[in-house]
């Protein structure tokens, strides 16, 4: 009595692991195809992807260049300043341009030396580990935009490019 129930026992088992195994096959087809299928329709286009269905498509217009705004770029002189170390003797370099609208270039270029007083202020606060992370240069550009227009007046930069940060 004892030895048929042990048969029973491994024929459990072996179709306990062999019902495991179809469940599997079966999820893992299903989750193919379902994906599969999830591709080709956003691929087609029979998702729509936006309310825009023009997204994403570039034609090129001979008015583009008519519809770019006038601005001028400023290059403001090159900075380089000692960065506060442990001990270790390091100096950024730094260089850009302000964009500003072409009617304020003259206005922007007057204020030149504010521009670099302020930039050179912020950057003599900053120390090495201020600028060793990867966003370190997105909050600087901001902070120094921040200060730019702030001398010069609001409306007259657009934008600050900056054309070299290196730690030497």
């Amino acid at each position: 009595m004892a030895d048929t129930q042990d048969e029973n026992d491994e024929a459990g088992e072996g179709g306990g692991k062999k019902r495991s195994k179809a469940f599997l096959f079966m999820g893992l087809t299903i989750g193919i195809i379902g994906a599969a299928g999830g591709f080709y329709a956003a691929y087609s286009g029979y998702i729509p992807m936006g309310s825009n269905p023009d997204i994403g498509r570039f034609e090129a217009r001979e008015s583009d260049a008519d519809d770019m705004p006038d601005v001028r770029f400023v290059p403001i002189e090159p900075i380089v300043v000692q960065l506060r170390t442990d001990g270790e003797n390091r100096h950024l370099r730094f260089r850009a341009q302000l964009e500003v609208p072409s009617e304020f270039q003259g206005d922007v270029t007057r204020f030149l030396p504010r521009v670099a007083d302020v930039i050179n202020g912020y950057l003599r606060a900053l120390d090495y580990t201020d600028i060793a992370d990867s966003a370190a240069l997105v909050r600087i550009r901001g902070q120094i935009l921040r200060r730019i227009k702030t001398v010069i007046g609001e409306g007259k930069v657009n934008d600050l490019l900056i054309m070299e940060f290196a730690v030497i």
